[in-house]
């Protein structure tokens, strides 16, 4: 484990009630609380000279995080990553294709291991099954006002400002087809932090009626949902994987019958088969439409998309 760097005029210092620990890949301090009379929060507390004579571990169910090994039992009883009841809208793998007709991982063979007749009779089955398919790709990249001020910010790094434009673009283009409004609910897919959803609640100002669902499998650290608390608009969030979710069954769905709205950016090319071919597809009764960025070379399976 890295120690703690030493400050400098143009890092600063840590917050006060937050952890000592400075996390070099991100070049500033850590920003979790640390427990009171300690420099350092749970995670990096075995940075702490005080703390060197307990061991911390990898947590069994996600790890992602550390935990004291004399805690460990009663760390797993209440840990975020463990097994949880199933909610109404978790149905196994009701996104996941037919599965009479997905190839099994033994059938499939790499290119290299093709003769050349084999290859030539391939390349003939590929060109016959795209004839007639418009395949020219159209870039719509825009824009819009919602993040004028953060892509102009100084304070914002390269990285910061490239993830900003991609979302104004994505921002732009639900404007564009006209899904950006109110009564309505948006369901941003791997949301992460939910930045996604911020941009497009800030965009709709005070529009009436609105709903966000945030799709994440897994737990996440410093959510921007809690910017939303005492706003109008109503976020949720359901930890749940893509593949099981049945949103014809989540609540506000089901009682709102509000028009639907599929959003998501950088989902992996598993995922968004699945958002756009089912889970967005399955409340095409009450639904508006879609807008998705995957990411580059990200690749979605036929069977997603049925």
């Amino acid at each position: 484990m890295e120690a703690p760097a030493a400050t400098s005029p143009s890092i600063g210092f840590p917050i006060d009630g937050r952890c000592n620990y400075f996390v070099e890949k991100k070049k500033r301090f850590c920003r979790m609380v640390a427990a009171a009379g300690k420099r350092f929060c749970g995670e990096h507390a075995g940075s702490a000279e005080e703390e060197n004579t307990r061991k911390r571990i990898l947590c069994p169910l996600d790890p992602k995080h550390t935990v004291y090994e004399d805690q460990l039992a009663k760390h797993l009883k209440k840990c975020n990553s463990r097994e949880k009841p199933k909610p109404d809208f978790f149905i196994q793998d009701i996104n996941a294709g037919l599965k009479d007709e997905t190839e099994i991982p033994e059938q499939l063979v790499p290119f290299s291991s093709l003769s050349e007749e084999q290859l030539e009779n391939l390349i003939k089955k590929l060109r016959k099954a795209s004839e007639g398919l418009n395949s020219t790709h159209e870039d719509h990249i825009m824009s819009h006002p919602a993040l004028h001020d953060a892509l102009n910010d100084p304070r914002n790094g390269d990285c910061a400002v490239k993830h900003l434009k991609q979302q104004a673009s994505i921002l732009g283009n639900i404007e564009k087809l006209k899904l950006l409004g109110p009564r309505r609910c948006f369901v941003e897919f791997g949301a992460g932090k939910g930045k996604l959803s911020h941009w497009v609640d800030i965009a709709l100002k005070d529009a009436e009626n609105v709903h966000f669902i945030l799709v994440e499998r897994v737990t996440t650290r410093f959510k921007v949902d809690g910017k939303h608390r005492k706003k109008d608009s109503v976020f949720e969030r359901l930890q749940i994987d893509i593949q099981h979710l049945c949103l014809n069954r989540v609540p506000v769905l089901r009682e709102g019958r509000l028009p639907v709205v599929g959003i998501g950016k950088h989902l992996c090319g598993v995922a968004t088969g699945k958002a756009a071919g089912h889970t967005v597809t399955s409340a095409l009764a009450q639904g508006a439409g879609a807008c998705m960025a995957p990411p580059p070379r990200a690749v979605c399976a036929l069977i997603e998309l049925t």
